[in-house]
């Protein structure tokens, strides 16, 4: 590895290995660290008043971003400068300005991955609040654009470095075959995590099955999907599975259709039969939330006479539904009582026959 141009320690005038240099690189050192750490105090201090207060333009990300400069980069930076006092080797020179670019474009990587989130999380919170879709996609958006800031991160301190990227990039290009194969699960799982969050065919927050698991999407990984089932245990399905499954999202249901059929005894008169129809639609409109769509006699049944009815939900509240079906029952139970209509349930007669007495004899 070396170095295209001059050291950065050799272009500062220094003294030598002297008391007094070294009291001034020690004195140097512990000033500017101070000095950058009050800073960095007083800038997370209005950071955090701005957040309190709901800001967030161009000033707030800015002083998110500042407030994300770590210790070590300012420890780093502070011995760096205070090393400019000091007379070193040609050897030391090249180590330490190894060292502080490396640290310098890491602390980079660090104000970009956070500029990165911030703008997309603020973004998001700005343009789509409360849009389901928005925050199914923000986690892999988020990933994926921390890991650009980082392969660019890298790839510019290498050629800071000295080193051929070109060189290294057909490289990693040959051995990302093989690393490909390797690891195909996790590649088809994260292009599954892509699929999802462009496609959306489920958001967070929707209720959906998939084969015989039910539950609530909780969070949308770049590797996985985890569900909440009704019974309250977590579900954690594989990404490219879960696109493989039939899924039935009921989170994008508009409305509910419902059928169900009840059976009255044969006994029932037939005007009390003719108005049955009437008295379901009577019933089902009266309740809010619904919209009644037919009722007809439809069978004579072994032990009763059966009735269909299909009324529709006009939401897709599962609460709501059954509180809709329990309403629509005791109704119908009351009026069915006061009619004297009864209700049929599997029953069993027996009809006895005495048999002629035979003629007498003569």
């Amino acid at each position: 590895m070396t170095h295209s141009g001059p050291h950065l320690l050799s272009l500062v005038p220094t003294l030598r290995y002297t008391p007094l240099a070294w009291l001034q690189g020690i004195g140097t050192v512990v000033v500017l660290l101070g000095a950058s750490m009050l800073a960095r105090r007083l800038v997370r201090h209005y950071d955090q008043r701005l957040k309190s207060i709901g800001r967030a333009d161009l000033t707030a990300l800015v002083l998110e971003v500042a407030s994300r400069t770590t210790t070590f980069f300012l420890l780093s930076l502070s011995i760096f400068i205070g090393l400019l006092f000091i007379r070193a080797s040609a050897r030391t020179h090249e180590a330490i300005d190894d060292a502080i670019t490396i640290v310098t474009f890491w602390q980079v990587g660090v104000w970009g991955t956070a500029a990165a989130g911030t703008w997309l999380e603020s973004n998001r919170r700005a343009r789509h609040a409360g849009d389901r879709a928005a925050e199914s996609s923000l986690g892999v958006l988020i990933f994926i654009a921390k890991a650009a800031v980082w392969i660019m991160v890298v790839l510019l301190a290498l050629e800071n470095l000295g080193v051929n990227i070109t060189t290294l990039v057909a490289g990693l290009g040959v051995g990302g075959v093989a690393v490909a194969l390797a690891v195909q699960n996790i590649l088809g799982d994260l292009f599954a995590s892509l699929s999802i969050t462009f496609d959306q065919p489920f958001f967070v927050g929707d209720s959906v099955t998939v084969d015989s698991f039910q539950g609530t999407v909780e969070h949308i990984g770049i590797k996985s999907t985890r569900l909440r089932s009704i019974s309250g245990e977590q579900i954690v399905l594989s990404n490219a599975d879960l696109l493989k499954s039939r899924l039935r999202n009921y989170g994008r249901m508009s409305e509910r259709r419902v059928l169900f059929t009840i059976g009255v005894t044969y006994e029932t008169p037939a005007e009390l039969l003719e108005r049955i129809p009437q008295i379901l639609r009577s019933i089902i409109e009266g309740i809010a939330d619904t919209r009644f769509d037919r009722s007809h006699f439809t069978n004579h049944n072994s032990a009763s006479l059966d009735f269909e009815t299909v009324y529709y939900v006009t939401t897709a509240d599962y609460q709501r539904h059954m509180d809709i079906q329990q309403e629509m029952r005791l109704k119908l139970h009351r009026e069915f009582t006061r009619l004297g209509i009864g209700f049929a349930y599997p029953t069993q007669r027996l009809i006895l026959e005495r048999a002629a007495a035979p003629p007498a004899a003569t």
